[in-house]
């Protein structure tokens, strides 16, 4: 399977903070999402990709090639969205389309005009006049009005109400159906990973805990309701993280089948990728 994006043994410093040895591809045909909390380095990893700061060591790939060699072509096939606008406050739409088109090669006004329709968005109202929301889906209508292969997307669900942000997830599966593009999509909203993403990184602290496919991942994980008895059987290697109460132990596993057929008494609920992310993050307390 041919990869979009590559990042080798990738480090950078910013004072106390660190990004070390990321290592991460993202193939044709998938949507890989980023998750961790706030400081993470989600954002420090979307800028590295886009060049807009130089990474300490490591190696980026882009459709192949080295970054930044023929940055101007690898920019032209990348559609970026940030959690912030990224357009003058005093632009409309009419005017956002015609500085786009000097901009990008591929500039489709015709489908710009299109998402401006679907998502409701005022055509002559200034940005500054603009909620959250329809700046943001203002800003996915830009990313995928040059015809990009790639889309990096940092919180691009944020500030959108749950049916919108529906309507965009089916937008962003949509891209990668033909296998020749790909997505990788930063999100608080784990949700929305869960949703969309076949694979999963969760960062933590400038380092990459896991890199796994999510089905995978959520089928085999599994938050198990222990006894004290059960938990004094795990073995270390059975569990990524537990939290104690007063009435029981809830223990995530990294193999629920496995540890089922050894306690057949085991009581397990499924877990979620905010659950995953939270019990690896936390460790044990």
């Amino acid at each position: 399977m041919d990869d979009i994006l590559e990042m080798n043994r990738v480090t950078k410093s910013y004072g106390d903070f660190q990004l070390r040895d990321i290592c991460m591809h993202v193939p044709k045909g998938m949507i890989v999402g980023l998750i961790g909390e706030n400081g993470a380095g989600k954002t420090t990893i979307m800028k590295a990709l886009l060049h807009l700061i130089t990474i300490d060591s490591g190696e980026i790939r882009l459709f192949g090639k080295n970054m930044p060699d023929d940055e101007k072509q690898c920019r032209e096939m990348i559609g970026t969205v940030f959690a912030d606008s990224m357009f003058p406050e005093n632009m409309s739409m009419e005017k956002i389309d015609k500085v786009m088109g000097q901009i990008y090669k591929n500039w489709d006004s015709s489908l710009f005009f299109q998402f401006q329709n679907t998502f409701s968005l005022p055509l002559k109202k200034r940005i500054k006049e603009y909620s959250k929301g329809m700046k943001m889906k203002l800003s996915i209508a830009c990313a995928l009005s040059h015809h990009p292969k790639l889309l990096l997307l940092d919180e691009a669900t944020s500030g959108l109400d749950p049916v919108v942000r529906d309507e965009i997830l089916d937008i962003f599966l949509d891209f990668v159906q033909d296998e020749e593009h790909a997505i990788l999509f930063s999100s608080h909203i784990t949700s929305d990973i869960e949703k969309v993403a076949d694979y999963v990184v969760l960062l933590h602290q400038g380092k990459i805990l896991l890199s796994q496919e999510k089905d995978e991942l959520l089928y085999n994980c599994g938050i198990l309701r222990a006894t004290s008895e059960q938990f004094a059987q795990l073995r270390e290697e059975d569990i990524i993280g537990y939290r104690k109460s007063s009435y029981a132990i809830n223990v995530l596993v990294k193999d629920r089948k496995a540890i089922s057929q050894r306690f057949a008494s085991a009581v397990f609920d499924s877990a979620t990728l905010e659950d995953i992310m939270l019990y690896m993050m936390k460790g044990g307390c």
